[in-house]
């Protein structure tokens, strides 16, 4: 992830040095210059400042006891800076403050007091529109798969979505984040280095070296692979969100694993994806889960990336696909069939589904891969050639 220029207003000088710590610590983005005071008009020199400084985001704190003032001044910034985001800090306590905020022009509301990971996660939120924005069409896309419980088949999804994007479109890599890594294990693989090998070596980490820790599979599909033993020290989620900007840099397609973890790790690679997808069957503690884990991925703005997909899906009288769809809160997506003794031995042998592709289930999967991609430009422009041709 490119780092972030980014200008600090506050009248606390207190406060101007936590956000300022605060911001360097997010690793993405760095503070170039703080003010002390609000600016009131456009030829205050504090805005001529700000300007000189060029900054990506500007940051301003809102002091709950008098708010009026760093309200104007977001509006004036808006107005005067508009190649600038606007972040604001304050407190949630106070709505309408919150409603102004964003009427003035302030792009992210940043709950104070705030911390590092709620800025990587605001951070994370622009960059991704930027790229949407300027459609960068060299940077590729990213899928993270989540269980909406424990034994959902996230990683049965992950590892034969990831095939079958490899087979249709190729550049695909796989990253497991689960705490506890069995996607090699799906594919019958023996990693030398996994993700903890990629992290220790940011520092230096470039398409190659990225190359070298991965793991290739036949079909040329590449792991990078997660942990085979519970790890003590967890990478920060800046380090993640350094590491995931070089995969979508190089491989057309990621497909992220997140297994069943529910914390900051998850939350940044839902922020990252295009498209998040719950895993979930149709019985009761299943949908009941997913509605939870939904709501607890929208508190950092994804709500609209998840989509539901329903494994070992099996139709129960009395009991319609807008009944789970209702009971999830979550827009299904795709339903894969219920061949529950075919997925068990594909994982027992190592050979996925997708490598028995006269299987109904296999299908499934490929069909999938179509669903997600089938807006992508290239793949429109390849079926509309195919169809001139005819």
């Amino acid at each position: 992830m490119p780092e972030l220029s980014v200008v600090i207003v506050a009248s606390d000088s207190e406060q101007r040095t936590v956000l300022q710590v605060l911001v360097d610590g997010t690793s993405v983005a760095h503070a170039v210059h703080t003010c002390a005071s609000y600016p009131v008009a456009s030829t205050d020199p504090v805005v001529r400042r700000i300007q000189s400084a060029n900054a990506d985001v500007v940051l301003v704190d809102i002091p709950a006891d008098n708010p009026s003032l760093a309200l104007r001044s977001i509006e004036l910034l808006h107005q005067e800076l508009p190649d600038s985001a606007l972040f604001v800090i304050g407190s949630m306590t106070q709505p309408q403050v919150i409603v102004n905020a964003m009427r003035a022009g302030a792009r992210e509301f940043v709950e104070r007091p705030s911390t590092t990971t709620d800025l990587l996660e605001a951070f994370v939120r622009l960059t991704t529109a930027q790229r949407k924005g300027r459609r960068e069409e060299s940077r590729g896309k990213m899928f993270t798969i989540v269980n909406a419980k424990g034994g959902s088949g996230s990683t049965t999804v992950a590892v034969n979505l990831a095939l079958a994007l490899q087979a249709s479109h190729g550049n695909t890599a796989l990253v497991d984040v689960a705490q506890l890594g069995h996607c090699a294990l799906h594919l019958n693989l023996k990693p030398l280095f996994t993700m903890a090998d990629a992290i220790r070596n940011l520092h230096r980490l470039d398409s190659s070296l990225l190359e070298s820790f991965m793991t290739r599979h036949g079909g040329g599909m590449q792991l990078l692979a997660g942990p085979t033993t519970p790890v003590t020290a967890e990478p920060s989620t800046a380090e993640y969100a350094k590491l995931f900007d070089l995969l979508v840099s190089h491989f057309r397609y990621v497909v992220v694993d997140a297994s069943t973890r529910l914390d900051a790790t998850t939350r940044l690679v839902s922020n990252l994806a295009q498209v998040v997808l719950m895993v979930a069957h149709t019985d009761v503690a299943s949908l009941w889960s997913a509605a939870r884990v939904q709501q607890y991925l929208s508190e950092s703005g994804n709500r609209e990336k998840v989509q539901l997909v329903l494994n070992r899906f099996r139709k129960i009288p009395g009991f319609s696909e807008s009944d789970a769809e209702a009971a999830a809160g979550v827009k299904l997506l795709w339903k894969i069939p219920n061949q529950y003794f075919a997925v068990s031995t594909a994982i027992d042998r190592g050979v996925p589904l997708l490598q028995q592709n006269h299987t109904e289930i296999a299908r499934s999967f490929t069909g999938l891969a179509a669903r997600l991609t089938e807006n992508d430009l290239d793949v429109k422009r390849k079926a509309w050639s195919l169809f001139k041709t005819v």
